[in-house]
């Protein structure tokens, strides 16, 4: 059951504890000298993550309609004045660029479980699109953010284009990993505008766990993308590029194929030697058995993968459609023995697409659609940021109890209008039900 005190400002404190924010700050070093100021870090935290819930109102006017809510939740003393913009800048400067993806780390955690009325369904792999078989599922995917046109934003991230067809604003990019069921972000990467998605993810794959499947589309797929995302141990399910060469090692009994996915660097004789011992079934994994399957340092140059392919047909019922074809290091397509089916993948395939749900919500929702950040210099764009994923995390995570307690589908629960929910109860408290968010 979702507490109405968990529909206001509190869905914060409840998502990111102060004790959370003091480690932050600790771990960081940029605790404040004074002890009697009005603005301790962990107010210029949680009035960062309120300025995200108030895109359109100042610093000021944020500050006057959370500081009551802060006061009852004791993270704010009530002899204090309201700050001015003035010094919550400069607090925000104090703080620095380090403090909230530390904060990140601390508290945007997985979401989706197998706990309460979809246990059952989480163990069969079917927990409303957030699980398949023992396997969480992610998605992958970036975005840009629009900065105000300072110097020193148009010096760190730059902008899109060049010349007459140069963007107004610089951007920033991200690309981050999220929950395919509750859209919750679970880790993030930021840099300028020129740094390439592909490079931002592979930042990112090291992340991943041996529970977890991650699904991406086509334009995340290299050799290296692929090698360091298996070294994880993780499960992937990814779109082939259109012309990558995926040569036929064994057709499977569900119409699947086993193929090879070789280092580009490795041709001639030898790429033949290694597709002859794929095909024959040699141990790739045994530097002693195939040897040409590792480099000088000791690393795979080849990895096996199983191809799915499936048309989707196209609007206009032609059957002229699109020609889909996956690639996953799930082996073996008997769940009996640890596998997945083809039309299970193929089914969570198709939640991938909840990572641009996810986009969307944090971009025309919570910061609004078209809208530019407020921050004007690059630390603070990066505490903006991460802020911004930090509240979309906490109203996911409010979101995915409220339908975990009705038993729906985490899509059956409007972000938006939990997000009215929680600005319109911001300075108070409301008795509001789940069913208020659906």
């Amino acid at each position: 059951m979702v507490r109405p005190d968990q529909v206001s400002l509190g869905v914060l404190v409840n998502a990111v504890p102060r004790d959370a924010v003091d480690e932050a700050v600790a771990v960081c070093g940029v605790r404040e000298k004074r002890s009697d100021g009005k603005l301790p870090a962990h107010v210029v935290a949680y009035l960062t993550l309120a300025l995200c819930l108030f895109p359109d109102d100042d610093y000021a006017e944020v500050a006057t309609k959370v500081t009551g809510s802060l006061d009852r939740w004791g993270c704010w003393n009530a002899d204090w004045t309201v700050p001015t913009t003035s010094a919550i800048t400069q607090a925000r400067k104090r703080l620095g660029r380090q403090v909230f993806p530390e904060l990140f780390e601390r508290t945007c955690g997985p979401v989706a479980g197998p706990a309460g009325p979809t246990a059952e369904a989480a163990a069969l792999g079917t927990a409303r699109g957030s699980f398949l078989r023992r396997w969480r599922l992610l998605g992958i995917d970036g975005f840009e953010v629009d900065l105000p046109d300072s110097t020193a934003n148009a010096a760190e991230f730059g902008y899109a284009g060049s010349g007459d067809n140069r963007s107004a604003f610089p951007k920033a990019r991200v690309v981050a990993l999220a929950e395919c069921g509750t859209h919750a972000f679970l880790a993030a990467e930021i840099d300028a505008y020129a740094v390439g998605e592909k490079t931002l993810a592979q930042r990112l794959y090291p992340r991943l766990r041996a529970d977890e499947l991650l699904t991406a589309d086509r334009g995340f797929y290299s050799w290296p993308a692929w090698d360091t995302a298996t070294a994880t141990g993780a499960a992937l399910l990814w779109r082939a590029p259109t012309q990558l060469d995926l040569p036929v090692l064994r057709v499977l009994g569900d119409g699947t194929y086993h193929t090879a996915l070789i280092k580009p660097s490795i041709r001639g004789r030898r790429r033949e030697r290694l597709l002859a011992a794929a095909r024959a079934g040699a141990d790739l994994s045994d530097i002693n058995t195939v040897p040409d399957a590792f480099d000088e340092r000791g690393l795979p140059v080849i990895h096996l993968a199983r191809v799915i392919e499936y048309d989707v047909p196209d609007r206009a019922g032609n059957s002229t459609g699109e020609l889909i074809v996956l690639l996953t290091n799930i082996l073996d397509p008997d769940p009996a023995t640890g596998g997945a089916r083809a039309d299970e993948l193929a089914a969570a395939y198709h939640q991938r697409w909840e990572q641009e749900t996810a986009n969307d919500q944090l971009k025309t929702h919570l910061r609004g659609p078209g809208r530019v950040l407020r921050s004007r210099l690059p630390d603070l764009v990066h505490q903006e940021i991460w802020a911004y994923l930090i509240v979309h995390h906490a109203i996911s995570a409010l979101t995915a109890k409220a339908s975990a307690a009705a038993d729906l589908d985490p899509d059956r629960i409007s972000f938006a209008q939990a997000l009215r929910l929680i600005r319109r109860t911001a300075t108070g408290t409301a008795d509001i039900p789940p069913c208020g968010l659906g």
